[in-house]
Order: structure tokens, then sequence, then C-alpha cells
């Protein structure tokens, strides 16, 4: 059970500072709330050091002389300073969360978006799960970063060039002491972050890879357990979950250290700062209130560079977050149309594959050189092996890739000169696989056409077969369908997923295995209801049960991406060829008495 992870990352953040700057220009489009913010985080800055200054006229003017009533008028100002920076604190992160969830739920609606408009091979490469990390453990990385860290990140440098100029203006001699330490924080720090950047990179992708093996898992669990796989399944996660493990213990323990290491640097400070503050205050003569003011203002100094120091952990978490949410985003969307498409109307749904070639992979050609062409209204089966091409050709089509080489035209117009939503409306897939949203039998049936009304939906259930079994559910068309329609026979949801073509009207159907998974008595059925769909409609069929394709107007046998024959049932079965092989091995060597 090998698990292959869909994101590797490196030893080093590829674009951490052009990451943290297109964070900044989302949080830049609400100026008028940031500009308040501002405000607010200066008002309060403001108050602090206005407060903490305050207490050099507190202890020289009135604790000093003993003026015991003008101290309690001093320290009634002193409270309203401090109540005023308070306010503004409070009002400051109230605004700073509005900013925060407005960004956060701008950039997910972008994430949505984006996502939506990708084409089909991106989903083909990447894990549901890993995806689906992005949307909830990066985006709280980053929401917390925008809440919290970076306001306090500029609240901090701001503070700290404010207690700065104030050490400055009581005294230029203790200020300059008290700065010695600080080429050592800042080494230590750099040092710090320069390690743990790396590492959080490496825990956010680990946790994407481990989010996508437990999607897979959960999706998975009757295969895992009918082949008694738990066991592996549980090493696999046991592994997986050590990495995150490894890559997470070595981010926190670097983002640990910075606060203790700062604080032990910052005490050691104070210290120095003490000492040869009282030999200034005994020998030099500076006033006890001026030593009691640049005190305080040196543990506000300390402080900010803490802040800074841990903050900058978490934005670096959040850089590494953003970093893979905007990874989805930079990835290209389908090929724009061509500034001449057409919108398509009075399609009559004539295909014409000339020479068509095409690679999921450079070098690799699954297509080489596949021409044929479908009359409207004519139903045309591809059979040939699993890996023949059949499937490649739907995708093509409807442009879910573009190809390498040839011409796809619809009605005589090249695909690419047709708007692809115009293409696409005009047709229609049925698939193996099928696949229901949570919501009622009705909503299910009309996200083929969503402006159909009730009538035509189940005017496209009682088309397809579909009617009799819905009015046997509980509550008929309004019954909630939940977990991809788990409370449904696999028969059923594919009469559902049938059903959802029919309503959609369209001009040509296509039909990949539809009904491969279905066992004998519902596939009657399921056929029954596909080929009422398919009347008057072209259709391009994929089927390995031969016996469902031996009504096709034309049949087309494909062999390592090429067609190897064609024409009817009868006629290759009459050639003995490659048809005639795949027809013996399913009906036995006499395949002319089943005709």
């Amino acid at each position: 059970m090998p698990h292959h992870s869909s994101y590797r990352y490196n030893d080093k953040p590829e674009r951490g500072l052009e990451t943290l700057r297109r964070l900044i220009v989302y949080v830049s489009r609400q100026r008028l709330l940031l500009g308040a913010i501002g405000g607010l985080i200066l008002l309060n800055i403001a108050c602090n050091l206005l407060g903490s200054y305050l207490l050099r006229p507190i202890i020289n003017d009135y604790i000093l002389p003993g003026d015991f009533s003008g101290l309690g008028l001093a320290l009634g100002q002193l409270g309203i300073v401090y109540l005023i920076g308070v306010s503004a604190l409070y009002l400051q992160y109230r605004l700073l969360n509005t900013v925060g969830q407005r960004t956060v739920a701008r950039l997910r609606e972008e994430l949505f978006e984006h996502m939506e408009r990708l084409p089909v091979s991106y989903f083909d490469t990447h894990q549901p799960g890993d995806v689906m990390s992005r949307y909830t453990n990066d985006i709280d990385r980053v929401s917390e970063a925008l809440t919290d860290s970076l306001s306090e990140m500029l609240s901090s440098l701001l503070m700290l060039v404010g207690v700065l100029g104030m050490m400055f203006y009581i005294s230029p001699l203790l200020t300059v002491v008290s700065l010695v330490t600080v080429p050592l924080m800042i080494g230590f720090a750099r040092a710090i972050v320069r390690r743990s950047r790396r590492h959080f990179a490496a825990q956010q992708a680990a946790l994407g890879n481990l989010n996508g093996y437990i999607e897979e898992m959960i999706s998975a669990q009757r295969v895992v357990k009918l082949f008694g796989h738990e066991c592996r399944a549980i090493e696999d996660f046991d592994r997986l979950n050590r990495d995150l493990y490894t890559r997470s213990k070595h981010a926190q323990c670097y983002a640990g250290m910075m606060m203790p290491a700062m604080q032990n640097l910052n005490t050691f400070n104070y210290v120095i700062v003490t000492l040869v503050g009282g030999w200034l205050a005994i020998c030099r003569g500076l006033d006890v209130g001026g030593l009691a003011a640049f005190l305080q203002y040196s543990r506000q100094f300390g402080r900010p560079i803490n802040t800074l120091s841990v903050l900058y952990n978490n934005v670096q978490a959040a850089v590494a977050g953003a970093e893979r949410i905007f990874q989805v985003i930079d990835q290209p969307v389908e090929t724009p149309d061509r500034s001449d498409v057409i919108e398509w109307q009075n399609v009559r749904g004539e295909v014409c594959f000339r020479d068509v070639r095409f690679a999921y992979r450079p070098g690799k050609p699954v297509l080489k050189g596949i021409s044929f062409q479908v009359k409207p209204g004519q139903k045309v089966a591809l059979v040939g092996a699993t890996g023949a091409g059949k499937t490649t050709i739907l995708n093509l089509l409807p442009r879910f890739f573009p190809i390498d080489e040839g011409e796809i035209t619809v009605d005589g117009y090249p695909v690419e000169r047709i708007r692809r939503d115009s293409l696409r409306g005009s047709m229609a897939i049925v698939l193996q696989d099928t696949h229901l949203f949570t919501g009622t039998v009705r909503e299910n049936i009309r996200f083929g056409r969503l402006e159909a009304t009730d009538e035509q939906v189940e005017q496209a259930a009682r088309l397809t077969s579909a009617h009799s079994f819905i009015r046997r559910l509980p509550q008929g068309y309004d019954t909630l369908l939940e977990n991809d329609g788990a409370n449904l026979s696999q028969g059923q949801r594919q009469l559902l997923n049938i059903a959802r073509a029919a309503v959609a009207d369209p001009s040509i159907l296509l039909l990949d295995e539809a009904t491969s998974s279905i066992d004998t008595r519902s596939e009657i059925l399921i056929q029954q209801g596909l080929d009422r769909l398919m009347r008057g409609r072209t259709c391009l069929i994929i089927a390995h049960r031969l016996s469902t394709v031996r009504n096709a107007d034309w049949i087309l046998v494909l062999d390592e991406g090429r067609i190897v024959e064609e024409g009817t049932h009868a006629d290759l079965l009459a050639r003995r060829g490659r048809y005639y092989a795949l027809y013996c091995e399913q009906f036995g060597p006499e395949p002319f008495s089943a005709c």
C-alpha cells in the first residue's frame, strides 16, 4: 500500500519574503480599518510611554518630598492615562479581528474560486486530503498571524522605537549601556529563525501528507478491511505521523528556544543597567525618579524584542502555510478561450477527430494519430484493452485537456473556437464512478441543469427508469442524500447520475463504462434508461462489456493509442480480428451463436 507524497518540502523556503508581501497586499485592501488600527496602536504606545515617564515626577515631586495630596492627584492622572491605553488596545484587537477574518475569508474564497478553474489534470496529481489541508490547517495559520502576530509585531517595533527615544532623553549613557546586549539578541534570533523557517515549512508539508493519507484511508475502508490491510495501513500512518512529529518537534523546539534565551539576555541587561544607573544616581547626580523611569523603560525595551522573536516564529509558520495556499492559487487555470470563440447554438452533434495526438507527459504519447467521424445522432462505441486511450478521447472532446497535434471539430468548428462553457453545456457525461452531492434526490438530478423545474426533473427520472425507485424512498424526491448517497445501491446511484445527464438535455452524450460496476439485473434497467436517453443524440460509448455495444452504429477498436479496427458489430466479428478476439474472451469461441 504505497503512499506517494503530493508535496515535497525543501530545506529552504522558496519565496518567504514574496509570500509575506502578498499577504500584506491582501490585508492592505482594508485601508480605512487599517488606518484606524494604526491610530489606536500609536495611542496605546503613547499612553504606555507617558505612563512610564510619569513615574519620574511622581517620585521626584511627590514621594520624596512627602506631598501626599499631590501624589493622589498624580496617581489619578496616571490611572486615566493607562485607562485610555487599555481602551485603545481593546478597540485595536476588535478591529484587528475584523480585518483578519475578512482577509482570510477573501483568501479562502479566492482559493476556492481558483480551484474551480483548475484543469482536471491538477486533481489527477494532487491528493484531496492535501488540498483540504490547505483550506484548514494552512488557512488557520494565516488567520492566527493576521489577527495577532502581524499587529503585535508592528506594535512591538513602534514600542521599541518609542522606548529607545525616551531612554535617550533620560540618560544617553545608560542607553548606550543597555544596548550592549542587543547585538547578542539579534545574532541569536537570526540563528534561530534561519533554522526554524525550513522546519516550519516541512511541518506544514508533513501535515498535508498526513491529512491526505487519512482522507484516502477513510474513503477506502471497505477495500482495506476486505484485503486485511489494517496493520499495513496503521504502519503507514505511523510512519507519516512520526515524520510529522519529528518535523513539528524540530520546528517547535527552535521556536521554544527563543523566549527563554531572550528573557535571560534581557535580565542580564537589566542587572547591568541597574548597577550603572545606581552609580550614576550616587556619583553623577541622576535623579531617582529618572532612574526609576529608565529602569521601567529598560524592561519595556526587552519586552518588544522578546515579543518580536516569538511572533516571528508564528509568522514563519503562517508564511509556510500561505506559501502552500499560493502554490494552488498560482497554478495555471484552464487555457483561456481564444478571442474569436463563438457561442454555440443549434447543435447538431457532428464530431470529428483528425489525426489527434496527445500525451499526458512529454515523451509518453497516449493517442497516436486518432481519426474518426461521428454523424449527428449516431452511436459510436470505443472498445479496447485498458490503457488503449478510450477515456482520453472522451476527455479531449469537452476540452478537459488541450491536444498536442491534430484537430477536433464539432459541427465543423474546431473545439478551440467554441466557447468552453457553451461546448460543455451541449454535452453530458456518465462515468463509471458515481458521485452524489449532499442534498435531496431532486437537487442531485437538477445539478445537470440548475434552472430545471420539478416537472422536468421528474420527467428526466421517468425517462431513465429512476422514477420507480425514487417513489419508494422515504421522502421520494425530497429524500436527503449524504455521504455520496451511501443509503442507495450502486445501481440506484447510477440511475440518478443518468437522470442528471437526462435533465441537461445534451446534444452529445458521453458514456464511460456507465454499467461496468452494476449487477446484471440493474444493468438491464440502466440500459433501458440509457437507450431512451440516447435516442436522437450523438453518443460516444466506452464499454468493456461488448454486449452493451452490439447495437452501436459504429464501433472503433483501439490498441495502444491507435484505431486498429472499425465497423459494425457483425462486420468486426466476420473479420475475426482484434474485436473478434475480445468478443471470444467474454463469450467463448463461437460468438456468432450469441449474435
